[in-house]
């Protein structure tokens, strides 16, 4: 499975045990995990990615993506779908490579994975927690579409510091 957007060069596709090292070498950055939850490890080893793709691959639908721009891996993102009385929303998680900052990859990735969400998915609203101190990613979601929902004060420890949780949140437009 490979989704494509179109112009940009930024596609997402299945993960493979091929890609395990492009993934460590991703993944084990300090300035990409201090964007993520804690259990994302740090540092972040061959075995880790190789948990990772096991887990991913396992899912039936796919819900964990490398994405990639003109060709090269450069990040992962991933759909986690609620369940009970929230089973019509998931969550959005993503991360790209450092060397790839800035390019408007994350953008055209979160775009492709909430038509993917919504369409084959059939969910009806995404959202995403962002840390108070990542622009980047609050900007990543406003040009995707989300909207800023609210902040929940004080909600995220990080590295021995509080910070904010600003929550953001799209809706399938065809419910």
């Amino acid at each position: 499975m490979k989704l494509l957007h179109p112009l940009s060069g930024v596609a997402l596709r299945k993960i493979q045990i091929e890609d395990r090292e492009r993934l460590a070498h991703l993944a084990n950055n300090p300035n990409v995990a201090n964007n993520l939850l804690d259990d994302f490890p740090h540092p972040y080893s061959i075995e880790d990615a190789d948990q990772f793709i096991k887990h991913a691959q396992a899912a039936s639908p796919t819900l964990r993506f490398c994405i990639e721009k003109d060709g090269e891996y450069v990040g992962n993102i991933g759909l986690h779908p609620k369940e009970d009385v929230y089973k019509r929303s998931a969550e959005i998680g993503y991360f790209i490579g450092e060397e790839h900052w800035g390019q408007g990859i994350a953008t055209h990735a979160v775009q492709l994975i909430v038509a993917y969400g919504f369409e084959q998915l059939d969910i009806h609203r995404i959202y995403a927690g962002v840390f108070s101190y990542n622009s980047a990613s609050k900007k990543v979601l406003e040009k995707a579409g989300f909207d800023f929902e609210g902040a929940s004060k004080e909600a995220i420890y990080k590295n021995g510091q509080l910070y904010d949780e600003l929550r953001f949140a799209i809706l399938n437009p065809n419910h």
